[in-house]
């Protein structure tokens, strides 16, 4: 299944100084179907920026861990995220892919 309606939180504020290859965001994906997904989404650049961030705050043992994302992604834009769920779809349902913890109970 490719049919899919895509909510990004990045469309809905002012990111105008911000580095699309080095953020995160939350986004959503409802299928035909009824399905609902809430994905938390990190680009690879940003795994890095918080990780630098924990080592000088001591968070997460001075940066020793981070709990990941649902996904990491090359950048923030509608394209590579609409690639990106349209490929993880022809896999399998997102639940299933990704983590069971992404698919939004009623």
């Amino acid at each position: 299944m490719t049919n899919f309606k895509l909510w990004l939180e990045f469309e809905h504020a002012d990111l105008t100084d911000s580095d699309m290859k080095n953020e995160f965001c939350n986004i959503s994906v409802d299928l035909p179907n009824g399905k609902q997904y809430g994905i938390n989404v990190w680009t690879y650049k940003f795994l890095e920026t918080v990780k630098e961030t924990d080592e000088k705050s001591g968070e997460n043992l001075n940066g020793l861990y981070q709990i990941a994302p649902d996904l990491f992604v090359k950048e923030l834009t509608r394209e590579c995220i609409e690639k990106t769920i349209t490929d993880l779809l022809k896999t399998g349902n997102l639940e299933d892919v990704l983590s069971p913890s992404v698919l939004e109970k009623k």
